[in-house]
């Protein structure tokens, strides 16, 4: 499985694991936030499921603008920003990161001032796929400047060392022999 794949799935999975108790019983949530344990009011329920519904839609829309999920015949996605097939995959994933990258702080901030465990694992899940989007954004988000005739990766430069192996090297050569 592809590491793009794996982030965009994990992403949805993981806001789907912190949707569930905001809709199913926003009183876990209280507990597990409050010193004291009461039942919410109306705006708190209100507030807690329209959060994990929220959190399921953003999910679902992360999964299908990365194109991870095919929506047309062909069943290939890609990450390249020229691609037709999925023209949102980069946008998404940086966004996606930069929510992650949020929650992860925001967590962490949380958990060093109150000490509960809630947030240590909010921080450490949203960490995990905050540093995963990372590694996808730098890494895996393009094909690189691959050159058609000698297969070679243009970005690299010679400095400070000569590549006396390179094509433009040898073609170099020849013009100064000939």
């Amino acid at each position: 499985m592809d590491v793009f794949y794996a982030y965009t799935y994990g992403t949805a999975g993981w806001l789907a694991l912190q949707a569930t108790p905001l809709i199913v019983s926003p009183t876990i949530i209280l507990a597990l936030l409050n010193p004291e344990v009461r039942d919410p009011s109306n705006l708190e329920e209100y507030f807690s499921r329209s959060l994990g519904i929220t959190m399921l839609a953003v999910g679902v829309l992360v999964v299908l603008l990365s194109g991870s999920v095919p929506l047309t015949s062909s069943l290939n996605a890609t990450t390249d920003e020229e691609s037709p097939k999925a023209p949102y995959a980069v946008p998404t994933l940086t966004i996606s990161f930069i929510y992650h990258t949020a929650m992860g702080f925001y967590c962490y901030g949380n958990y060093s001032t109150t000490g509960q465990s809630a947030f240590a694992l909010g921080a450490l899940g949203s960490g995990l796929l905050a540093s995963i989007g990372l590694w996808v954004l730098l890494f895996a988000s393009s094909q690189g400047h691959i050159s058609r005739k000698t297969g070679a990766d243009k970005r690299t430069s010679g400095f400070p060392f000569n590549n006396q192996e390179s094509a433009s090297a040898k073609k170099k050569q020849l013009r100064k022999g000939a």
